[in-house]
């Protein structure tokens, strides 16, 4: 298994775990996504890693609607994902995105993961759940701060407006600032 494969199957099962831990009635839990809530979280992944990967030609079959079964959207998106990136020819695959073109595979490690990643601590704090993220990808994403132009990183809302925090914050209170969460 490749370094991204396995970084994506080890965030993507932190994700997982909270996606099936959600008490049925925390699901429209206001999330910290300003407009957000529990299943927003969920149904933002699903959608948008679908849509963008569908017409990149990724083969997903019918995913379950997020309103009915998050937790099966959610499922069939992520394994949907994990089978693409075993394959070779298709984790080779030259995608182009707004940001460069690159296979399949690094796509995936850029966008995919990193988003999954912000996202697992968003549902968590929607839900009650445990906040701690990884400690080898927030190293990652801490090292990444900065390589994408602001104006870039916060259009479309991607990221909301950094927020400051003490120069004694630990790493997962500075990304999540950087991200514009508010701990």
């Amino acid at each position: 298994m490749s370094d991204i494969a396995e970084r994506y199957e080890r965030i993507t099962a932190q994700f997982t775990d909270l996606v099936r831990a959600v008490p049925a009635d925390a699901w429209n839990n206001p999330s910290p996504c300003d407009g957000w809530t529990a299943r927003d979280v969920v149904g933002h992944l699903t959608e948008w890693i679908s849509g963008f990967f569908a017409s990149q030609g990724v083969e997903f079959p019918t995913v379950p609607s997020v309103q009915d079964d998050p937790v099966g959207a959610w499922e069939t998106v992520q394994s949907t994902i994990a089978k693409a990136l075993a394959e070779p020819a298709m984790a080779a695959k030259q995608i182009e995105t707004p940001f460069s073109t690159q296979s399949f595979a690094d796509t995936v490690d850029m966008i995919v993961t990193g988003d999954v990643f912000t996202h697992t601590w968003d549902l968590a704090r929607a839900t009650g759940q445990s906040e701690t993220l990884d400690p080898d990808q927030l190293q990652r994403m801490i090292a990444a701060m900065g390589a994408m132009p602001e104006d870039v990183m916060r259009a479309d809302g991607m990221f909301g407006p950094r927020i400051d925090v003490p120069a004694d914050a630990d790493d997962q209170t500075r990304f999540l600032a950087y991200a514009g969460r508010r701990t």
